[in-house]
């Protein structure tokens, strides 16, 4: 769960039959430009300083972290892919089918090895850790070796994403995937069905008037939810104040101090299969300290799966996740 970083259940249900309808097998010429002799106009698109161009839509597709999987699979890509690697994770029920039809190249990330033998004619990763010789090797070597890619917008290395992520930011990579396999239609029914769901949740502000800590993982230094991140993007859809809020990035490593000293009505806790949420929850409950903090006593945890707070296409569902969750811990009159 962490070394990948480097670096939403009631109301979800909104969003299933806007993905369900999307994961139909994929036709490449549904949006993809094309010449005067009828075969598909290269495609090029950007993100983190990387430009790559596809002269048609790719047929063997490796997707390197559970992030940019969900996005293939929400996309309705599952036909065209070769391999997968690396869940944080369960995959949610709506795409459990599909993914179960995709090769597993490793648990964790593969060999370069295990990844050449899959054949990729593209890998897609949610996270720059990815790009590195220890895996796949940069994103320019691969260009030499034939091979495209792309890599997550809000898993930019070394301070390249800018301005910090939004929902759009999520949007944006869908469309860019989306062009590459030429399915466009998929990604703009997505935006529009999560745009509705996230204005569903502003007008409800589930989390108006609370003070959240989003406790990611480790106990003598807490890693927790920053101020330019996931969490920080699902807690202002539903209106609720990150204790953390104004540290930089996505996540950093903050004080158990800071945390009494905040005193937070509600924690929220990324759940995964590395660092349940129900090992923190008996951590809080058994220090002496923390076991004295408004919401350990008041048992006012919320809990979202990892998965739904990082890079992609479940970010939606997090926020109907938390909204929920904080509804039910902290009821309104």
């Amino acid at each position: 769960m962490r070394s990948a970083r480097s670096g939403l259940a009631a109301a979800a249900l909104l969003l299933v039959g806007a993905l369900g309808a999307c994961t139909g097998a994929p036709a490449a010429d549904e949006s993809a430009a094309t010449s005067g002799s009828g075969r598909p106009a290269p495609v090029s698109v950007s993100s983190c300083g990387v430009t790559t161009t596809v002269a048609a839509p790719p047929n063997r597709l490796v997707t390197l972290n559970q992030g940019a999987t969900e996005v293939a699979l929400a996309l309705g890509l599952e036909s065209r892919m070769a391999g997968t690697a690396y869940l944080d994770d369960a995959i949610p029920a709506k795409w459990k089918a599909a993914y179960d039809s995709v090769p597993v190249l490793a648990k964790e990330y593969p060999s370069k090895e295990k990844l050449l033998a899959a054949h990729p004619d593209f890998l897609y990763a949610s996270y720059s850790s990815a790009f590195t010789d220890k895996v796949a090797g940069t994103q320019a070597e691969l260009r030499t070796e034939g091979i495209a890619s792309y890599l997550s917008r809000l898993g930019c290395p070394g301070g390249k994403q800018a301005p910090p992520p939004s929902f759009q930011t999520v949007w944006d990579e869908l469309a860019d995937v989306a062009e590459v396999f030429g399915v466009a239609p998929r990604a703009a029914a997505l935006q529009k069905e999560q745009k509705r769901q996230l204005s569903a949740l502003e007008a409800t502000a589930a989390g108006k008037g609370l003070k959240v800590f989003w406790y990611d993982s480790d106990t003598k230094t807490p890693y927790v939810g920053a101020g330019h991140g996931g969490p920080q993007l699902l807690l202002d859809a539903v209106g609720a104040r990150n204790v953390f809020g104004a540290l930089p990035g996505g996540w950093q490593h903050a004080s158990w101090e800071k945390v009494i000293a905040a005193d937070p009505d509600v924690i929220v806790l990324a759940d995964a299969d590395r660092d349940t949420a129900q090992s923190k929850i008996d951590y809080l409950e058994h220090d002496p300290v923390l076991s004295k903090l408004t919401a350990v006593r008041h048992h006012a945890f919320v809990v979202v799966p990892f998965s739904e707070t990082t890079p992609g296409v479940l970010l939606a569902d997090g926020a109907a996740r938390l909204s929920a969750g904080l509804s039910k811990v902290h009821p309104r009159s």
